[in-house]
């Protein structure tokens, strides 16, 4: 018989509240200094809400913890956690335990304290520029048949390139079944332009009909690229719904129109739910914790951007002159295509959860601005032949600027896959591979 022996483990908690002598924004930086969280996850922990900042601590780590934010100005305070039972040594702990035979899916983990695990881009412009090449060239030969090959080397290699915590990710989709989809969807294409020279009306109909199909392809668009990657030999996979596909495409879309594009950060929202909660990792549900009104005040911030250049350059063109005004224009438009293009990839990821574990995103407007901008101006000048070293650019300052926070370890995961019945080869035959992304 074994005896159980009881380990008291302690938690820090906070519900948003500052000591005397701080103020609001001193605390608000300190604290995302210390757990280099992004300003989207700082303002979520000073909602008022009572949060978990740690937890799975020892007395002493606590009291560590406790006077380090304390030191910060933030009022925190230290409570024990439900006692959980472990087995003490004994004669029996040697031998080994036989094999289970349960095929359900583990107990959730106990929480732990969370570690970043920064994603790395590895690869080099020089050696992507070879694949990138020989793609072109082979395409051309093959009048566009090698294109389905061309599509899984250029995956393989930044999927294999992209690596967390010593492992890379993987792209496991055929050749042939990408080059079958394109085939069907080149069918689908000739057949419409033949009825629309012979017979417009069979060609309207022809496109009334195929509506319906959008949102039929948009979850197997998304399942055939998730089923395919992998992270550590454990497959993701997408289990969206033909209704919630058909809200995104048609519905939310329509009611935006119709309300004045008033509906807009809650139109992206609902994409974003319908993206993350429908994804898996093996048998793990992703999901999207997001607040309906952090989508309005960011699209708010982007509104204000838009209508103070907008009338700094109405006002410059008016009465100073028609270049300085451009010029403010064009500052303009270069400001809010790097908050967009930063802020909704930072948005959704940090509201991203994947059971205990977290996600991260720090990408900065001003600095995908000059890349995107020198990348494209390198393409232009160098008559595209810049291109292989524009994407790994950008590829690597996008893993530089994520990370995923990690509670505990990530081992559970293949526990959990061993026990799953799985025929996804079977499925992948009437798959399309058109891109569709949250970012």
């Amino acid at each position: 018989m074994t005896k159980e022996l009881y380990t008291e483990l302690y938690q820090i908690t906070f519900a948003g509240q500052i000591l005397e002598g701080f103020t609001d924004t001193e605390v608000r930086n300190n604290v995302k200094a210390l757990f280099r969280i992004s300003d989207q996850r700082t303002a979520r922990l000073f909602s008022g809400t009572r949060t978990t900042l740690k937890s799975g601590l020892s007395h002493d780590d606590a009291l560590i913890y406790h006077e380090r934010l304390t030191k910060a100005g933030a009022a925190v305070q230290i409570s024990a956690q439900p006692r959980t039972a472990t087995n003490a040594p004994s004669a029996e702990a040697n031998t080994p335990p036989p094999a289970s035979t349960d095929t359900r899916q583990p107990e959730p983990r106990p929480a732990g304290p969370q570690q970043e695990a920064p994603f790395e881009f590895t690869g080099s412009g020089r050696e992507y520029f070879g694949i990138w090449i020989v793609n072109i060239l082979l395409t051309i030969v093959t009048l566009g048949i090698y294109s389905a090959w061309a599509t899984v080397r250029n995956n393989q290699y930044f999927y294999g390139n992209t690596r967390m915590e010593g492992a890379s990710f993987q792209y496991l989709a055929s050749p042939v079944t990408i080059l079958k989809g394109r085939l069907i969807a080149l069918a689908v294409l000739v057949a419409y332009v033949v009825l629309s020279e012979m017979y417009v009306e069979a060609a309207l109909v022809f496109a009334i009909a195929f509506i319906p199909l959008v949102p039929w392809i948009m979850v197997r668009s998304l399942r055939f690229q998730a089923i395919n990657s992998a992270y550590r030999n454990i497959r993701f996979d997408f289990q969206g719904k033909y209704g919630e596909a058909f809200m995104v495409a048609f519905v939310w879309p329509l009611l935006n129109m119709l309300t004045l594009l008033l509906l807009t950060p809650l139109v992206m929202k609902k994409t974003h739910e319908f993206i993350a909660n429908g994804s898996r990792y093996g048998t793990t549900e992703f999901q999207l914790k997001a607040d309906t009104g952090e989508y309005y005040r960011f699209f708010g911030k982007g509104l204000l951007i838009a209508v103070a250049f907008g009338v700094a350059a109405f006002l410059a063109m008016r009465h100073i002159g028609f270049t300085l005004g451009s010029v403010i224009a064009v500052i303009g438009y270069l400001t809010l295509f790097g908050y967009f293009m930063a802020g909704i990839a930072n948005l959704f990821l940090c509201a991203v959860h994947l059971d205990s574990h977290d996600f991260e995103s720090r990408l900065q407007p001003l600095q995908m601005t000059w890349i995107y901008l020198s990348n494209s101006f390198l393409v232009v000048i160098t008559l595209g032949l810049f291109t292989p070293w524009a994407k790994v650019r950008m590829a690597r300052y996008r893993a530089a600027c994520t990370a995923m926070m990690v509670r505990g370890d990530l081992n559970h995961f293949v526990a959990a896959e061993q026990n799953r019945t799985s025929a996804l080869g079977q499925e992948l035959g009437d798959a399309f591979d058109v891109d569709f992304a949250a970012i």
